[in-house]
């Protein structure tokens, strides 16, 4: 067997994690073309058949899979030592890619980004917004160094076996109204009272948004979605033109914009938030300070 390249297993493993090589391709900016390439020149690597097409989608061979478990762990094992030679170095510095869902990076990662600068002048954070089933997938596929993601996230399917989660916050979800709605002087609502209002909502891709299409479904009832919106913002717009009414993160609260009333959610409906990293990472000093000092900032900014 011919040397295995490590670019062509995290190829392979981002193929077994999506299904085609199109959607493999997206994970890893590259062209479909070009994982088609890399399967093949592993295949004549490994010298045995990875993948048989099974229609658009590829499906793993016994040896694919029984390689993408090795690959698994020689990638852990590169996050390890990784992190090793950093401590050694003993320098926080290099850029460090941390991906997280707009509602909690909007609050607390300005403040945690720029006491990082002021502490370690070398390190820099490169933010990029994706939704918390995405930031997972990020990490899984080593695009992003850190996600912020949500219970919500961990529900709908990963397998966390190879991240490491810190709890950072809890949401308590809101009923956002209209101030001159009829509802917007109860001291609580439930998903029940909305029953006869329209809705607007995050766009279904959204993990947030089809949560709260199912608080609807468990309520028995199909909600009326005037809006389907790929951001808070134009929830709030919605809302506070007595268009629409939602249910929106605690969160936003903290950024209230006029003409929105935030009425209790009843029974209270509560969203975990973590700070997540590669578990071979763990020891990291990047990661470590980048933990610390979003632990410390959220706790300061967040009170229940």
């Amino acid at each position: 067997m011919h040397t295995l390249e490590v670019g062509r297993l995290r190829a392979l493993l981002e193929l077994a994690r999506c299904g085609t090589m199109a959607a493999a391709a997206e994970a890893l900016f590259l062209t479909p073309s070009a994982i088609s390439q890399q399967i093949a020149q592993l295949e004549d690597e490994a010298g045995v058949k990875l993948t048989e097409r099974i229609g658009r989608r590829v499906r793993l061979t016994a040896a694919g899979n029984a390689l993408v478990r090795h690959a698994e762990r020689v990638m852990a094992v590169l996050d390890e030592a990784r992190s090793e030679l950093a401590e050694l170095r003993h320098e926080i510095a290099g850029e460090l890619r941390v991906a997280a869902f707009e509602s909690i990076a909007s609050v607390v990662l300005p403040d945690t980004i720029k006491e990082l600068r002021r502490a370690f002048p070398h390190l820099e954070v490169a933010l990029e917004e994706l939704e918390p089933i995405d930031g997972v997938a990020a990490l899984r596929s080593w695009r992003t160094d850190i996600a912020l993601i949500d219970d919500l996230s961990i529900v709908a399917g990963d397998n966390r076996g190879k991240i490491e989660v810190v709890p950072l916050a809890e949401d308590v979800l809101y009923v956002a109204v209209a101030t001159d709605h009829p509802l917007s002087k109860k001291p609580s609502l439930s998903v029940a009272d909305l029953r006869h209002e329209t809705w607007a909502v995050e766009s279904m891709w959204s993990t947030f948004g089809a949560f709260v299409t199912d608080l609807c479904h468990r309520a028995g009832y199909e909600p009326r979605i005037n809006a389907k919106c790929r951001g808070p913002d134009m929830i709030e717009a919605m809302v506070a033109s007595g268009c629409s009414v939602s249910v929106v993160p605690g969160l936003r609260v903290l950024r209230s914009p006029a003409g929105v009333a935030w009425i209790k959610l009843a029974p209270e409906v509560r969203r975990k938030i973590y700070v997540a990293y590669r578990r071979g990472e763990r020891k990291h000093p990047t990661i470590k300070v980048f933990v610390e000092e979003i632990v410390r900032t959220t706790s300061r900014l967040l009170v229940d």
